[in-house]
């Protein structure tokens, strides 16, 4: 169905399951071989636990895959793809943070800081941070130098004021307050959630060589996406449990924040995501069957559980 190294071909009957397990696999060797615990081993160990604690790794699979779907390799796009799931695991720690959402557990464990301490949890996610650069920079393969410094700078402005960073601000400033829109809504994650989906996507494509036109039709699907993704962790907020969230349930309640769900309700906001998911597939009609892995992802993000 897929051969690796190369670019992706995909039979009518694409089976997302067993695509997403496989390149989760690969991704999680590579995490695991990017990182090593060296002196001081407690910082090492803090940045290890939290870098492997699982999840679903969609992040650098949508590296992989965009890269693939424009021609690149797996190998070219590996560095940029842990380097991704390295800024998202620094979001995630500090996240946790009793400065910010004060969570006790993350994809089913204890977080980083009720394990190391909240100075080590804050270190962690810093050495994370500065590493996702050092790794892309220092580890990439086969592909010209001023694409990775394309890469290097999305990535950079992913994570800074203008993205991740941005978005947090707004998202704190804006709980206990009743009057937020939904077009402030829609900024908060577009910059917290949205920007690093995107960079994912985009990155992949940059690396491969894609044109510009490429790269902006990728961009609209990933805009989508991770709009869409929101939305529906909004709803799983509500409804699921603690088991198959791996996290707290109903934080955004207990922090009095305004979501889809609390502005739309929880049918409406589901229609709203499976209209993002659909204008996301229409932008991949150029690529016909070869990016029958986005359109699959962009399916699941609708209709998972967790």
């Amino acid at each position: 169905m897929v051969t690796l190294g190369s670019q992706a071909v995909v039979s009518q009957f694409f089976d997302l399951t067993s695509y997403l397990k496989e390149r989760q696999k690969l991704v999680e060797e590579a995490l695991d071989q990017s990182l090593p615990i060296i002196r001081p081993e407690k910082i090492y160990e803090s940045m290890r636990y939290s870098l492997l604690a699982g999840g679903k790794r969609l992040r650098p699979i949508l590296c992989l895959t965009t890269c693939e779907l424009m021609g690149g390799t797996i190998e070219m796009a590996m560095p940029t793809a842990c380097a991704l799931e390295m800024i998202h695991t620094m979001s995630l720690i500090h996240d946790d943070l009793p400065a910010m959402d004060n969570d006790d557990y993350r994809r089913g464990k204890l977080t980083n800081h009720k394990v190391y301490g909240e100075d080590i949890a804050i270190l962690a996610g810093d050495g994370l941070l500065a590493y996702a650069f050092e790794y892309v920079a220092t580890q990439t393969r086969n592909v010209a130098p001023q694409k990775i410094i394309e890469v290097i700078a999305r990535l950079g402005r992913t994570v800074g004021a203008a993205g991740l960073v941005g978005g947090q601000v707004l998202d704190l400033e804006s709980e206990g307050r009743q009057d937020i829109t939904t077009d402030t809504l829609t900024f908060i994650h577009t910059h917290k959630t949205g920007a690093l989906l995107e960079t994912s996507v985009v990155s992949g494509a940059i690396l491969a060589g894609a044109s510009d036109e490429d790269v902006q039709r990728l961009s609209r699907y990933a805009q989508n996406i991770g709009l869409a993704f929101q939305i529906v962790d909004d709803i799983l907020d509500i409804t699921a449990t603690q088991e198959e969230l791996g996290k707290t349930p109903r934080k955004d309640l207990q922090a009095q924040k305004v979501t889809y769900p609390s502005i739309w309700g929880i049918e409406a906001s589901r229609e709203q995501a499976q209209a993002l998911v659909d204008e996301a597939i229409a932008q991949l009609a150029v690529y016909e069957e070869k990016a029958e892995p986005l359109r699959a992802i962009a399916n699941y993000i609708v209709t998972r559980k967790h």
